[in-house]
């Protein structure tokens, strides 16, 4: 443990989480929500900047939210940058946290469709009546009113898109590799823990239980961003497991 070497590309990005987690705080006790600013809001949002997609990544609702992802990203990100090298690393994790994003982003819109009739508000849902948690019961039921405000009006942050393109990275590279998950006491391996995690996430997307506001569409656009990369960039060495 005296001589821990993390990579520079995963030491930088657990350094700015750390700090944007920080200054999320600092900011708070000033009375100045970072996440209005810094989350990324739907695209059609009042409150969208072109900068949001990136800054998100960085971006954490709470500190077990920050420390598993960052937990993760030390575990696993670690291992994939000595095995790529720093430039393709940071491509994976920025194209699968955009991936994560764009994911979730097609599915408020269909959401929105299916609501109004168009993705984009054209004057058809009253924002500033919605963003007092007001609507008109003749156009939208309470239902839809709240679909429409969770849309319009929370920003999305948190890195587990990246994240998430992580896991299916290291799954398909080194399958074989044995994990020990919480109140499992066995150690399984990566291929079975993976892809089961991911159904869950597919399986929480759909049902959409009430009062859940985890992203998990934005989980499985980065676990299939991930799993389209490795695919890509595979060459005959790619598959044998050092872990084997």
């Amino acid at each position: 443990m005296n001589h821990i070497n993390i990579p520079p590309i995963v030491k930088n990005l657990l350094i700015i989480n750390v700090l944007f987690f920080a200054a999320t705080y600092v900011a708070q006790s000033k009375g100045i929500e970072l996440a209005t600013y810094l989350g990324a809001y739907y695209f059609d949002a009042p409150n969208f900047k072109i900068w949001q997609p990136i800054t998100y990544m960085f971006m954490h609702g709470g500190f077990t939210h920050i420390l598993f992802n960052m937990f993760a990203l030390y575990m696993f990100g670690g291992i994939l940058e000595t095995r790529w090298g720093a430039k393709r690393f940071i491509n994976f994790y920025l194209i699968t946290g955009l991936g994560a994003l764009a994911l979730q982003w097609a599915v408020q819109a269909f959401e929105v469709y299916q609501i109004t009739g168009s993705s984009i508000n054209v004057g058809a849902i009253p924002l500033k009546s919605l963003a007092e948690g007001m609507f008109n019961p003749s156009q939208f039921n309470e239902t839809q009113a709240s679909i429409l405000h969770g849309i319009y009006f929370a920003p999305m942050v948190g890195a587990s898109g990246a994240i998430f393109g992580l896991l299916v990275a290291f799954g398909m590279l080194y399958p074989n590799t044995e994990l020990y998950i919480m109140f499992i006491p066995v150690p399984l391996k990566a291929k079975y823990i993976i892809p089961v995690y991911i159904v869950v996430e597919l399986f929480l997307g759909v049902a959409s239980f009430q009062g859940d506001s985890v992203a998990h569409y934005a989980h499985l656009g980065g676990a299939l961003l991930g799993f389209i990369l490795v695919k890509l960039w595979k060459d005959k060495n790619t598959y044998y497991d050092y872990y084997e």
